[in-house]
């Protein structure tokens, strides 16, 4: 029973990425459709158009496509931030037993891919490409995992979500640290009056949503005008959401059966609308919720559909139109590096990393799990997609030639990963031995 309580909003989470990964590949379809048709001067068209708000002293104008990368992502960022903080305060990064192989795993899905990277790089003008093969997508790959059903056990489903999470860790300080210039510090400074406001009002378990609304616009803002990735704000800002309940199930449960009790002493027969008392009754109910519920998890309950269903597949429609023609150049380099960094990094560092780490009993595998399935993980980690776009557009900003090949790498890199990583674990489920056992 209470493997069940636990395990059913996992599988919600699964069930709704796993679509998302799906309405992914069918933006990025309709996408390079699109962009390639006759129509496709109404692709850029509409990605350029010019959307803002001004006053004689204030003026916000951005193309639409700069309205999704740094507005609508910095929602995507703030429900990343929202997995961080729970998965390492009660989730399954919240102590060094838990977090250990999906920790080491992550490590070699960044240092691999970042290393070979470099390695094959020969030109300075490409060298900023380092983050682009870093992260791993993880709505594209519990997708490829639920076409696979039962032949993956879920402690691998929450194994590749856990280093996943570490891996969009690893990618928004890089972000944060790497691919922000220009900084004004004073802009910063004053971002920081909001956030230390809400971090203590956090720290005292209190939470207001409107204030959150508004300081969270303010502070997006100012780290628009301070150089530093406006979505950085949208991590920030999750980690001020408070994870804490008002009251605990002992004193709800009793506030819970006294409202119960009242409102059975209050009913009345054959009437359409409550009484007066009943809807008393009923407001104390909607208090009593609110204070049972989570902050942290009534947020990421209530965003996770938005940013599944809307956020990633629009980023994905905005971006990943690359028009091909006859005079189109292509770093072919660069595009072939991300690729191989992909596909290969990735899958060697995460086997590589993992197999010590087991070896030297740093780690166990997952529960029911094989070091076959680890190493068909390792290979689909490298569907890196939604993050991986993310971070071209920041490492070459303007240059439209670099940008298009860093996405036809990552596109076939990605492809390329879960066609492999799909047919490794559907091989391997068929043995029920693994070279490494998980005990």
């Amino acid at each position: 029973m209470i493997a069940k309580v636990i395990l059913t909003p996992f599988q919600k989470f699964v069930k709704i990425e796993s679509f998302s990964g799906i309405l992914l590949f069918g933006a990025t379809v309709i996408a390079m459709v699109w962009a390639n048709s006759g129509f496709s001067e109404s692709y850029q068209a509409l990605w350029s158009y010019n959307i803002g708000l001004g006053t004689e002293s204030f003026e916000l104008s951005k193309p639409l496509i700069l309205w999704i990368n740094d507005g609508l992502m910095a929602v995507f960022f703030f429900l990343i931030g929202l997995e961080i903080k729970r998965e390492l305060i009660i989730g399954e990064l919240n102590s060094l037993r838990k977090a250990s192989f999906p920790l080491i795993a992550a490590i070699g899905g960044i240092v691999f891919p970042l290393g070979l990277f470099l390695l094959l790089n020969r030109s300075p003008d490409t060298a900023n490409g380092w983050g682009i093969p870093m992260a791993t997508d993880i709505a594209f790959t519990l997708a490829i995992l639920k076409i696979l059903g039962n032949r993956v056990p879920l402690s691998l489903k929450i194994f590749l979500t856990a280093f996943a999470i570490v891996d969009d860790l690893g990618a928004v300080l890089v972000i944060a640290l790497f691919y922000s210039s220009g900084i004004d510090w004073l802009m910063i400074l004053y971002a920081m009056i909001p956030l230390g406001i809400l971090f203590l009002l956090s720290s005292r378990g209190l939470y207001f949503k409107y204030l959150s609304v508004v300081f969270a616009v303010i502070v997006w803002f100012l780290f628009l005008k301070s150089g530093i990735h406006p979505t950085i704000a949208g991590v920030l800002m999750a980690f001020t959401i408070p994870i804490r309940q008002k009251i605990n199930m002992k004193d709800f449960t009793e506030s819970l059966t006294n409202i119960a009790h009242r409102l059975k002493e209050t009913e009345r027969d054959g009437l359409p609308i409550l009484s007066k008392e009943q809807y008393q009754h009923m407001d104390d109910l909607e208090d009593l919720r609110e204070k049972f519920n989570s902050p942290l998890q009534r947020l990421e309950h209530g965003l996770h559909g938005w940013v599944a269903y809307f956020i990633m597949p629009i980023f994905a429609l905005a971006n990943a139109g690359v028009a091909f023609s006859v005079d189109m150049e292509l770093d072919m380099p660069i595009m072939m590096n991300i690729a191989i960094a992909l596909f290969v990094g990735k899958g060697l560092g995460i086997a590589i990393i993992s197999f010590i780490g087991v070896k030297l009993k740093i780690a166990v595998l997952p529960e029911g799990s094989n070091f076959k399935q680890i190493i068909g993980i390792a290979i689909l980690a490298g569907v890196g997609f939604t993050m991986s776009i993310f971070v071209a557009n920041l490492a070459f900003p303007g240059n439209t030639m670099l940008i298009d090949s860093s996405k036809v790498g990552i596109i076939f890199g990605s492809l390329v990963s879960g066609i492999i990583g799909y047919l490794i674990l559907r091989w391997s489920s068929k043995s029920s031995k693994g070279i490494i056992k998980g005990e």
